[in-house]
């Protein structure tokens, strides 16, 4: 009897450990991501007991509301004006001081097959729902929600609240954020691994262990509602001069390009001798610039080099950085086009400005990286289109930051 029990006690721990293998092979990591991002897995998923969770229910309605009010005030109007100006998307793009904001870079670049988000913030783990502690899954939401509050309601994250958000709770990194944007802008994410570059810019699996000098960073294999298949790279990297100099990250860049970049919210960065190295590259390997005043200085374009279409107001900087107002940015923006959307620092719509810079052809001019004259003296403006009364715009989900917490990157 004795060993009846004992072989029956061994049958049934071997089925239980076959019925955990089987679970965690047919949870997908688009299924996580639509949990994350508050909408109900596949049919027959082992996270649907998830939605069941009046925690996940609340998160989910929260997360209905606050997507939707961006989509009627920001992101629709992104892809409408990209559609636009837009006349030859590249099928790589470049975001770099992104943060894990592909919301953003999807908005401005759908047609984009090749994401490169680059950021100092972790990548953290590959997100697994099913090692959250019992009756955790609320406090994991509520990190989540935190953790996306200033970008969607001002369109960029927040140094000071990422350095908590990504570090505690059971759910860590970026990853976690891009899993949910994927979800909200209607891509299904086939594949997700951790990966990173060697100094010579060779892409490397997890499973090899890291040199010295690697970029660790993460690879998304995902669809839009198209079906074409894309990627999306996040890489935790420094990118001033002296983080980037014995990187591959740049090596690993170049092969995708010329490209289309985005620069916002980025700190005044690209204004500071300790960021040379990436401004050049972005010169040089990028087909048009889409930025605030926060990118690339105006001085650093090479005016022959460059046709510059300015949209918006130039309302100067933020009193955070009083020293980076550009006199030449303000007589370019003179007779700029109207913006029916607010990005940046400034996020409010009457206030902001996007600098859509495109390289000239070849043949044109010899593009540099650095140019002393200033960089409006070959640009001619478009005719003022005639303004229309906008409707007031909703308040934001949050209350707006405070004078000290603005900053994106640290700086050196």
């Amino acid at each position: 009897m004795l060993l009846a029990s004992r072989v029956w006690f061994a049958v049934a721990c071997l089925i239980l450990a076959m019925s955990f293998e089987v679970r965690a092979q047919t949870i997908t990591p688009d299924d996580t991501a639509r949990v994350l991002a508050g909408m109900a897995p596949a049919a027959g998923s082992p996270l649907v007991p998830f939605v069941q969770d009046p925690a996940w229910r609340r998160h989910a309605a929260f997360f209905d509301n606050a997507f939707n009010q961006l989509e009627q005030r920001q992101l629709s109007k992104i892809r409408a004006w990209a559609d636009a100006n837009l006349a030859a998307p590249r099928p790589a793009m470049f975001y770099f001081f992104s943060g894990p904001d592909f919301l953003y870079a999807d908005a401005f670049h759908p047609k984009a097959t090749t994401y490169v988000l680059v950021a100092l913030e972790p990548t953290g783990p590959i997100p697994d729902l099913t090692r959250l502690p019992r009756g955790s899954i609320g406090p994991a939401l509520s990190y989540v929600e935190r953790s996306l509050q200033s970008i969607l309601s001002f369109s960029f994250f927040i140094t000071k609240d990422m350095k908590v958000d990504l570090r505690e709770g059971e759910l860590e990194g970026t990853l976690p954020i891009l899993y949910v944007f994927l979800a909200r802008t209607g891509k299904t994410i086939r594949e997700a691994s951790l990966i990173w570059l060697d100094e010579n810019g060779g892409l490397h699996g997890n499973n090899e262990p890291p040199t010295r000098n690697a970029t660790k960073g993460a690879r998304i294999l995902f669809a839009g509602a198209d079906g074409v298949a894309k990627t999306l790279y996040y890489f935790s990297a420094d990118l001033s001069d002296s983080g980037v100099k014995a990187s591959g990250l740049f090596k690993f860049c170049e092969p995708l390009g010329p490209g289309d970049s985005l620069l916002k919210s980025a700190s005044y960065l690209l204004h500071e001798n300790g960021f040379a190295r990436v401004r050049s590259w972005l010169l040089k390997n990028s087909a048009t610039v889409i930025q605030d005043d926060s990118g690339i200085p105006l001085a650093s374009y090479e005016a022959r080099a460059w046709r510059f279409l300015p949209f918006g107001r130039y309302a100067g900087p933020i009193d955070k950085f009083p020293d980076m107002y550009q006199r030449s940015y303000a007589r370019l923006f003179e007779r700029a086009q109207p913006l029916e959307f607010g990005v940046g620092y400034r996020w409010r719509t009457r206030e902001s400005n996007v600098l859509l810079a495109v390289r000239s052809p070849p043949a044109d001019a010899t593009v540099s990286a650095e140019a002393s004259a200033p960089a409006e003296t070959d640009y001619q403006p478009p005719p003022r289109a005639r303004r229309v009364p906008r409707p007031l715009e909703p308040v934001p989900l949050y209350p707006p930051p405070r004078r000290d917490d603005f900053i994106f990157w640290p700086r050196w």
